[in-house]
């Protein structure tokens, strides 16, 4: 099965929240021996130390700036919820490190495959920032026990019963459909959209999608080179000479754009946080947040993710196709696709339908509201229905798209994920089958079940 950017899509960005690590040191790895590279490794020291370490930890290691927004207490608070839901945490491999930034890839409990970005401030004392952690897949044994079932009624009792336990324990909230061959044989709602109002989960409830949007964005951007209206290898500055970082326009091209490798960084981060959020509403008006910074390093030369980069990839659109971002893959996509569910709206205009995103926190539950844009990006941040997506798998295996859609008729397996959303699409043509799972709740709630589910298919 084509995994097309499932290792780019799942993204959950913590700021400065911890992610437990119980076990050993991995003997390969050799930490810089700069502030943030001595920083990393006591992260990890910490982990297997517990949450007294972590406390010392988040103390001393944390930008002081960063503290100061999100306090000790929040930053334990989060740290449990990740020991729960990682287990554990082996650091394996340096992927990166430079002054303020180091890159760790480790195993957790479940013999899952994780990035963590750590970020530092760029000048001394280089305080920790945030850590960004990326789902990079499977690779180990300890992750759910391949039992297939015998046949798809056993598979639906199972589902269900498993999705009802997570809705009792807290982790899981949202709708699971399963399809063969583009008709759903299991298709289900589990917790509540509003748990303040008591609105319950439906099938047809609305879900911010996060990253999942990326495609929708790569897509449209092969739809325009298809027509020859833009070519993959043409410097972003062709398109937006008042790019606000001349050395980035007359050096990253679309192609670095789309396959994460440009060195233009994140939207996230301090200035995000500092934002008014609510006026973050066009494309635009997210380039302040990132536009203006330097390469983090010589385009095609690394790999990186970058929301940053795809929103600049949604300026291209609107450049070249005439018509703003959302308009164009309205058009284009979604009413090819039959998807009349799926868009942006600004998040003031509390869309109808739409699942309020929750956190928890200790034993409490709080809204994702403060931490969303005013209307979410080309990068992520909008809305969809479990049915909307299974007709993106079917308009891709009809070839609705053409040349366009090529890349992901083999398969496809995305994910999104922030505080209080995620969401996951796997479609394997060759098998016949589509599973997407939607949560209002933070990941993993929606990439384990979606995971499980996977391990349960009959064969």
């Amino acid at each position: 099965m084509k995994r097309h950017v499932s290792k780019l899509a799942l993204c959950l960005i913590v700021a400065a929240a911890a992610v437990t690590a119980a076990g050993a040191q991995s003997a390969e790895i050799q930490y810089p021996q700069t502030p943030a590279g001595k920083a990393v490794e006591a992260y990890f020291k910490a982990f297997n130390a517990g949450e007294e370490a972590m406390k010392a930890f988040f103390a001393n290691f944390t930008a002081k700036a960063a503290l100061e927004k999100t306090p000790l207490d929040v930053r334990l608070d989060r740290y449990r919820q990740m020991r729960d839901r990682l287990q554990s945490l082996e650091p394996r491999k340096l992927a990166d490190a430079r002054d303020n930034f180091v890159s760790v890839v480790a195993r957790t409990g479940a013999g899952e495959l994780v990035r963590l970005d750590f970020e530092f401030e760029a000048a001394a004392p280089f305080g920790l920032l945030g850590i960004r952690i990326e789902d990079m897949g499977g690779g180990g044994n300890q992750g759910p026990r391949p039992e297939p079932k015998k046949d798809d009624a056993e598979l639906a009792a199972s589902i269900r019963e498993y999705a009802r336990r997570a809705v009792e324990t807290g982790e899981f909230s949202g709708v699971i459909l399963i399809a063969r061959n583009g008709k759903p044989f299991f298709e289900e709602a589990f917790g509540e959209a509003d748990r303040e109002k008591k609105i319950p989960n439906r099938t047809s409830t609305k879900f911010n999608v996060g990253s999942i949007d990326k495609t929708f964005t790569g897509l449209a951007i092969r739809q325009l080179a298809a027509e020859k209206k833009l070519a993959l290898d043409d410097k972003i500055g062709k398109y937006l000479p008042d790019y606000p970082n001349k050395d980035a326009a007359a050096k990253v091209t679309v192609r670095h754009l789309l396959e994460m490798t440009s060195g233009i960084g994140d939207f996230f981060g301090d200035r995000y946080e500092a934002a008014d959020k609510e006026k973050i509403r066009t494309l635009a008006e997210y380039l302040p947040l990132f536009a203006d910074k330097p390469l983090e390093f010589e385009p095609g030369s690394a790999n990186k993710y970058s929301n940053g980069g795809y929103v600049v990839l949604g300026l291209i659109i609107e450049k070249v196709a005439g018509t703003d971002y959302y308009a164009y893959v309205r058009d284009h996509i979604f009413k090819q696709a039959g998807m009349p569910d799926t868009g942006w709206s600004e998040k003031a205009a509390h869309l109808p339908g739409l699942a309020v995103g929750y956190v928890r926190e200790g034993n409490a539950w709080k809204t994702n509201y403060d931490t969303l844009p005013g209307k979410g990006s080309s990068a992520g941040g909008g809305h969809s229905t479990a049915r909307d997506l299974l007709n993106y798998t079917a308009a891709l295996e009809k070839g609705i798209f053409g040349e366009a859609g090529e890349p992901e008729r083999g398969g496809l397996g995305i994910a999104g994920g922030a505080p209080g959303l995620n969401a996951a699409v796997e479609w394997d043509p060759r098998q016949g089958v589509t599973i997407v799972v939607m949560a209002n709740l933070s990941p993993p709630g929606a990439t384990a079940m979606a995971r499980q589910i996977r391990a349960w298919l009959p064969r």
